[in-house]
């Protein structure tokens, strides 16, 4: 039985609306960011857009998330290109090659799914991914430069290489594909701002298409993509060739260990977003099937897009019907509109990539991490360098092999355990049974190391504690948490962000100075306040503690209230620490 028809029970006509909506939105987003990836990747803009259709399609019929869309990414074209360029293949040697790796990634990605490896994933840090992605996107920038500017320039496999080779060749910018490169990222930014209701890449591929074709009539001329005749959609066939399997090996383990952590890590937020559940090892499959659809179908990688999983969620999608929805109109677009694309300058292409690139750049994320922890620090420069350096899939496997040396160095994640008071006042793991009163305020005691090793298990934590449906206020007691890091601030600053949005309150007690430090850095207190931080005082233990208490009964409005006490059982309650 495929997953989709788990989702059709009780299935509506107004959901079928809804669906088709969605769908309809995201298509016409997917279209043109298929062709800029397919662009980033060095492959034919068709590529993309077929692997559009055919990731949405399987995701539709085997994924397990009703919002996740599959297709080409950002950081899965770069990492595919960095891996052409580093073998040195040529523009017909990728195309030959794609089918093979697309099948070794589809393998890996299935035999990973029952061996279980998502459960690897909670062990890397967000450093890495964001030193990855900020090293990616430096050379999806560099790489595009020379397609907007009008250089030819060797290939190199490198930032480093490729930026060298670029400032070396700039004396031969050509003014005209300049300027149109100019105009495409003003027509970008002002359609962005003054239109964000209509598909701005869409609108801004036309029109300078439109001045492409005008000003062609006026004897200047611009490179433009290759068209594809209507009625057109290829089928390849993997290669047998074991030199190029071996050649290929370590590129295609690395965009299906890229693949899961983007996927994963979208499908978990917009899950938790809309109170779901999503089954992480029937996901890997669906993008194994998709990636094997793809290898006979001139498509390349997918992974979870975040702009179109985001899109498809605010639009209503209700089931995965919205991604077959947007499958199916990418297919006729493929087949009708393959002639259309030969009127796309390549240079408006490579500009909209660059825009792409610098939204991938986040600054307010890599002052986070480089001001966190030294962990933090150490594991996003590494990622960075490796990645400006050398090809980016060594970046990933630096990255996550520094992470867990670094993550051996600390202590495991903490074990949580509700707490009450018993029938003598005493404090004691708790008896509590289903028709007990619900608490109206929850303490979680959190003792031990709180870092990215844990940040799955206390945010599991957090939530389930957060579900109790008389809990209107959350006291989280951080007094004996250690190296805490950015990963699990701002997991507690999401958590705080979506218990809001529940209108459930968040208090912080017993934040020693690094800690308090840390959540003032990724901006915890913009989200709960600063009055509902409260500091430890040396000078009286319990202060901290009894002003948070103080400042629940004030917020909700009562002299007392029902509580309910979570925190790391140990020897028995007699050691649970006062404050």
């Amino acid at each position: 039985m495929l997953p989709l028809t788990n989702f059709l029970r009780n299935y509506k006509a107004r959901n079928l609306r809804q669906d088709i909506k969605a769908g309809f939105n995201v298509a016409l987003l997917d279209f043109p960011q298929g062709m800029a990836y397919a662009m980033i990747a060095g492959l034919p803009v068709n590529f993309g857009i077929y692997s559009s259709a055919l990731g949405s399609i399987s995701g539709a019929l085997f994924g397990s998330s009703r919002f996740l869309m599959l297709g080409p990414t950002n950081a899965s074209a770069v990492l595919l290109l960095s891996g052409f360029l580093s073998l040195n293949l040529s523009d017909e040697q990728r195309i030959i090659a794609m089918p093979l790796l697309l099948l070794m990634v589809a393998a890996i990605m299935i035999l990973g799914a029952f061996l279980r490896v998502h459960t690897i994933i909670r062990y890397v840090s967000r450093s890495v991914i964001t030193g990855y992605v900020t090293a990616a996107a430096l050379l999806i920038i560099v790489n595009q430069f020379k397609h907007s500017l009008g250089i030819i320039t060797p290939r190199a496999p490198t930032f480093l290489e490729n930026a060298i080779l670029l400032w070396q060749n700039l004396t031969s910018i050509d003014l005209h594909t300049a300027a149109l490169s100019l105009s495409t990222i003003a027509i970008a930014l002002a359609t962005k701002r003054w239109l964000k209701a209509l598909p701005n890449i869409a609108i801004t591929l036309a029109l300078t298409s439109a001045i492409a074709v005008g000003l062609q009539s006026q004897g200047i001329l611009f490179a433009h993509l290759p068209a594809v005749p209507i009625g057109t959609w290829p089928l390849s066939i993997p290669t047998a060739d074991f030199h190029l399997f071996d050649e290929l090996l370590g590129v295609a383990a690395a965009i299906a260990f890229l693949s899961l952590l983007e996927s994963a890590s979208i499908a978990k937020n917009l899950a938790a977003q809309a109170g779901d559940r999503v089954d992480i090892k029937q996901q890997m499959i669906s993008m194994g099937i998709a990636d094997a659809a793809n290898a006979f179908g001139s498509g390349m990688p997918v992974s979870g897009s975040l702009t179109r999983s985001t899109l498809n969620y605010e639009s209503g999608a209700h089931s995965p019907v919205s991604s077959l929805t947007s499958g199916l109109i990418l297919v006729c677009g493929a087949l009708l509109l393959g002639p259309a694309i030969g009127y796309i300058p390549k240079a408006s292409l490579a500009s909209l990539v660059i825009l792409v690139g610098i939204s991938l750049i986040k600054i307010e994320n890599i002052k986070t991490f480089i001001g966190a922890t030294k962990s933090d620090a150490a594991t996003f420069i590494a990622t960075l360098l490796t990645g400006l350096l050398f090809p980016l899939d060594i970046a990933i496997y630096v990255g996550v092999i520094v992470s867990i040396i670094l993550f051996l160095q600390k202590v495991s994640a903490p074990q949580l355990v509700e707490y009450s008071f018993n029938d003598r006042g005493e404090l004691a793991e708790s008896q509590r049974k289903e028709d007990d009163e619900q608490p109206a305020i929850s303490i979680m005691h959190v003792e031990g190391d709180l870092f990215f090793g844990s940040t799955d298990v206390f945010d599991a934590q957090l939530r389930e504690l957060s579900q109790e449906p008389n809990v209107r206020l959350i006291i989280l007691r951080l007094k004996n948490a250690h190296n805490l890091d950015a990963s699990a601030a701002l997991a507690i600053k999401e958590f705080a962000a979506q218990a809001t949005k529940r209108k459930v309150k968040v208090l912080v007690s017993g934040a020693m100075p690094p800690v308090f430090n840390i959540l003032k850095k990724v901006g915890i207190a913009d989200v709960i306040g600063i009055e509902n931080i409260f500091q430890y005082t040396p000078e009286n233990v319990t202060l901290s503690t009894r002003n948070a208490l103080k400042r629940a009964q004030e917020i909700l409005g009562v002299s007392s209230a029902e509580i309910l006490l979570f925190g790391k059982q140990k020897k028995g309650a007699d050691d649970l620490p006062s404050s």
